[in-house]
This record gives structure tokens, sequence and C-alpha cells, in this order.
């Protein structure tokens, strides 16, 4: 684990933004209190904590099928001058109930162009009107899709995947179905986890936490889950397939595990990183202080250290 090195003006910056995000909330509904096609709307039309969605002109829409019978689209970006090393398979967070492949437009352009790789977005079911498993299922679905074109489509066969908070999630599960049910985790050559959720029994920084919100908070998180789980026992919830924590972590590829000191999912990486190390792959871990959750998409200069980070592991993974 590192505990990233940050300077006096970073870190002012960092907590003068947490003071007046944690006051924006406040002032309004917490997201478990509201139904999640209200919030849907609302971040879909700007309104609320967060800007609307922008979308990039660089990016293009494709669909594939579904494992039910469904259709899954997906968001695609190629660099410009199309320096294509790798694929970037990517999930993205939203606590399994909220997000789209269409919401973090910018950040996957920029990563396309700094890291050399096409990204490919999922826009996976969401609960509660699609509970677990079926965003797991479309995340596979893709991932397979994806292991079985990306030669043809893009020039190479080295594919990076990864995601934030309940995307992390999926990225964990999704190589440990492609390791148990399919055979391998080849070609997956690096794995992105930006501040997972790996125990959907609550580890003691998501107990412990409160009601304090700062993106998260105890009941939010426990709402997220029981919109992804409903009614499915806590014992039930430590299975391997529920929460990675608890999985078999051997034969897994090069992880790199990003989180902040202000996420209560910080123990989640902090002891993912350490099973997935324990296990003999390669995992490095990056603690950002005064971070919340979700800070990587915030104006901030700690923001830039962490995206860059990200960018350069996922360059190095796909160029190796």
């Amino acid at each position: 684990m590192r505990l990233v090195d940050i300077d006096d003006a970073v870190r002012d910056e960092a907590r003068t933004f947490n003071e007046a995000l944690e006051a924006l909330l406040a002032a309004g509904p917490s997201v478990h209190t509201v139904p999640p096609t209200e919030t849907r709307a609302a971040r879909a039309e700007g309104r609320g904590t967060f800007p609307a969605p922008v979308v990039v002109a660089e990016g293009r829409d494709e669909t594939i099928p579904g494992p039910d019978g469904n259709t899954i689209r997906l968001r695609v970006f190629e660099p410009a001058g199309g320096d294509v090393r790798g694929v970037y398979l990517h999930l993205h967070g939203g606590g399994w109930v909220l997000g789209s492949s269409h919401a973090q437009d910018p950040l996957l352009w920029k990563l396309a162009n700094e890291a050399s790789v096409a990204v490919v977005s999922v826009d996976y079911r969401l609960a509660p009107e699609h509970p677990f498993p079926a965003g797991p299922d479309d995340c596979e679905a893709a991932a397979r899709w994806l292991v079985a074109q990306s030669a043809s489509l893009f020039g190479t066969e080295r594919i990076v995947i990864g995601g934030d908070s309940a995307g992390g999630h999926l990225a964990a599960l999704t190589l440990l179905r492609m390791r148990d049910r399919h055979g391998s985790t080849e070609p997956f050559v690096g794995a992105n986890l930006v501040y997972g959720a790996f125990d959907l029994t609550m580890t003691p920084s998501q107990a412990r936490w409160g009601d304090r919100n700062l993106v998260l908070s105890t009941p939010i998180m426990a709402w997220f889950y029981d919109c992804f789980l409903p009614g499915m026992p806590l014992a039930d919830r430590r299975s391997a397939d529920v929460s990675p924590l608890y999985a078999d972590l051997t034969g897994l590829p090069p992880a790199l595990f990003t989180v902040g000191a202000m996420d209560p999912l910080l123990d989640d990486s902090l002891f993912m990183a350490a099973r997935w190390s324990a296990a003999g792959n390669e995992a490095e871990l990056l603690v950002y202080p005064d971070a919340v959750h979700g800070f990587n998409g915030f104006p901030l200069g700690l923001s830039n250290l962490a995206n860059e980070a990200q960018w350069r592991f996922i360059e190095k993974a796909v160029s190796s």
C-alpha cells in the first residue's frame, strides 16, 4: 500500500471541496430516500448535485446480444490517430442502480488518448428492475464478446478490465467468471479497480461510517445492496459469486487499486489488494489522502493524480 504524497495546495483544495460537497448533499434528499427512476432522470437532466452528462462526439454506440435475450449497449472510443495498443473494458459505477455507459464520456475519451487504448463501456442492466445476477451476466457476456472480437475490431487481443465503485466489483466478478466458467482470464492483462465494493456484507469501514454523506453513507450502501440483492440472506451475500473478497483469487492479472482515505469503501480496497497479492498476483494499492468516494470524477488536483496513475497503469499493461 502507498499513501500518495500530495502537496498542501492539493490537500487544501480537497478539504474545501469536501466541505462544500457535504453541505450540498445535506441540502437535498439522500439518494436512498428517492425512487431510482427519479434519481436517474434528475442526473440525466443535470438537476441536483451533479451536472448533466456530456456526450462526446468521438464516441459511438454499438449493440450486442445479451445473455437473456436482451440487448446490451456499448459505448466505444478509439484514440485519435488510430494508435490502438490494447482495449479497456469499462464497467461504470452507480451502486448497480444508477449510471450508464454514457455518463463518463469526457473521462473515457481522455483515457483512450492518454493510454492509447480503445475503450468499450458496458450498459449493463440495473437494479432493482434487474437484480443480481442480471448486471454481472451482462458484463460477462460483454467480456466474452470482446475477447472474441477485439483482434478483428481493434487489431489487438490485449485487454484491461476496470471500473469504479460498483463497476470495480463487476470487473472483479467478471475476471473470476472468465477464469472459472471459461477456463482462463486470458487475454486480460490488467485490472483497474477504482474504489470498488468487494464485500457486500460490509467491511468495517462501511459499517462504521454512519450517516455522514460524502457521496456514500452506511444507509446508502445498505440500500444499494438491498436493491441489487433483494431478499438475499447475509450468509449468501458472502458467496464468492456475490462478494469477490471471499473468492479464490489465484491466477488473476496485475491490478491497480485506487481509493480515497475519506471513502467508506476504503477497507474493501485494503483487504482486496492484500488478498490479491497473497494469492500470487501483482497488486498495487494507491490511497489518496482527503479523497472521497468518486473523487476522480471531480475537477481536483487529486483527480489529476489518480487518473494519470490509472492511465499509466493501463498503458503499461497493454504495452508489456
